[in-house]
């Protein structure tokens, strides 16, 4: 598994042949059953692995139900996140998506980097080294996969096997079958996905709805700060909808929750009007 070649740590059957020959009505009969006995075996086939994933979707979904108490385990989560998840947590085996922000993204990963989790970054070959360890991510314990190619799930699901959270990109249609698969890998390992771009049966999927930039005068100064709306859905609304208030980035490069605006009538109201002097 670590032998793949693009993965780096950040710090350092054949159909039968037609009977073209006179034979009589039973042999062609015959040929023609056994054929018909062929597909009926590729149908049974394919009918017991269809059965095999909706068994292990079934599972997953008990299992989801399941983790769904109190006493859930959750991972390390940045208290700017806190608001925005159900329990106030990333929870193991959970699935996340966001598919907007890669600031977003990397901060899921933050916490649990800072309190000495691997984690690993499949498939997203503009991520930002610089930018990550701003954000307190750990680069010691940090694994790059940039361009996994078409292997992308797979190789996911082996960082899944060495790393407490795993960012990736969907780079590929995933089908419910791995979804299952990949989530019980993820319980029994006790760690968590974020995708970076929608994701099947996310857990909750986060986007940024509304930003304004501060910093930028009248055409003078530069960009310090971001204020953005979070909001937080849930899988098939099985979670209400939650919103937070974001500085994403704030002007020293965090992220943190963004102290509320002053409404119009509060506080100090004066208002500062050019006046005429007498020449």
């Amino acid at each position: 598994m670590f032998e793949y070649e693009g993965m780096q740590t950040a710090a350092a059957l054949r159909s039968p042949t037609p009977d073209r020959g006179g034979r009589s009505g039973a042999a062609r009969g015959g040929s023609g059953a056994g054929s018909g006995g062929a597909r009926r075996g590729t149908d049974h086939l394919s009918d017991a692995r269809a059965a095999l994933d909706r068994i292990t979707s079934l599972r997953s979904r008990v299992a989801d139900m399941e983790s769904t108490r109190v006493d859930t385990a959750g991972l390390p989560t940045a208290p700017a996140l806190e608001p925005l998840l159900p329990g106030g947590a990333i929870r193991v085996g959970g699935t996340y998506a966001v598919p907007d922000s890669v600031l977003l993204a990397i901060t899921m990963l933050q916490a649990a980097s800072a309190a000495g989790a691997w984690c690993a970054v499949v498939g997203v070959p503009s991520f930002g080294i610089e930018a990550a360890a701003a954000a307190g991510i750990d680069l010691e314990r940090l694994v790059l996969v940039p361009d996994p190619g078409d292997q992308w799930l797979a190789v996911t699901a082996a960082m899944a096997d060495v790393a407490q959270i795993v960012l990736t990109r969907p780079l590929g249609r995933v089908v419910p079958g791995d979804v299952a698969r990949l989530s019980a890998r993820l319980r029994q390992r006790g760690g968590a996905l974020v995708a970076l771009g929608s994701w099947p049966g996310a857990d909750v999927t986060l986007r940024v709805t509304s930003s304004t930039w501060s910093g930028i005068g009248q055409g003078h100064g530069h960009l310090t700060e971001r204020r953005a709306t979070v909001t937080a859905t849930g899988r098939a609304g099985a979670v209400r909808p939650a919103t937070a208030e974001l500085l994403l980035p704030a002007a020293d490069g965090a992220v943190r929750a963004a102290t509320p605006v002053p409404t119009v009538g509060s506080g100090d109201t004066r208002v500062l009007r050019p006046v005429a002097v007498a020449s």
